[in-house]
């Protein structure tokens, strides 16, 4: 069991945009992490254009199970995980992310935000806090 990506993503017109993003992508091969990185970037904010406001969903893409939760305020968070990572533990993680972000990040700057303005640092904590450890 396993996370590779955990994402906040700001939902405004027209499009989805990335405000921070914390991913765990050690178990692949050296060489493959930066397009690994970049399809989970990619994924994320598919899946979070794709998803109205309010709701939360699970979409299948390849091996991987992505959970989705676009808060009404059109704050949205992205975790990857594997196929046999609990799905409630997903979206317990998502909602104390994101209700976290939106107490120390200004709702003025979702709009514009991007990963090297806004500062929140919790997420590389919480992706490995939240990392099953197999025996």
């Amino acid at each position: 069991m396993r996370l590779y990506s955990l994402s906040v993503l700001y939902k405004g017109d027209p499009k989805v945009h990335l405000l921070k993003a914390a991913y765990d992508v050690s178990t692949f091969n050296f060489f493959q992490r930066s397009s690994v990185q970049e399809f989970m970037t990619f994924t994320s904010q598919l899946i979070a254009e794709r998803s109205a406001l309010g709701s939360r969903a699970s979409v299948k893409e390849q091996e991987y199970l992505c959970h989705v939760y676009v808060r009404s305020d059109g704050l949205a968070g992205v975790v990857i995980a594997d196929n046999e990572y609990p799905q409630r533990v997903c979206f317990t993680l998502l909602d104390k992310v994101l209700e976290e972000f939106s107490r120390q990040v200004s709702k003025m700057d979702w709009p514009s935000g991007s990963p090297a303005t806004i500062s929140y640092s919790a997420l590389d904590g919480y992706l490995s806090k939240y990392q099953v450890q197999t025996p």
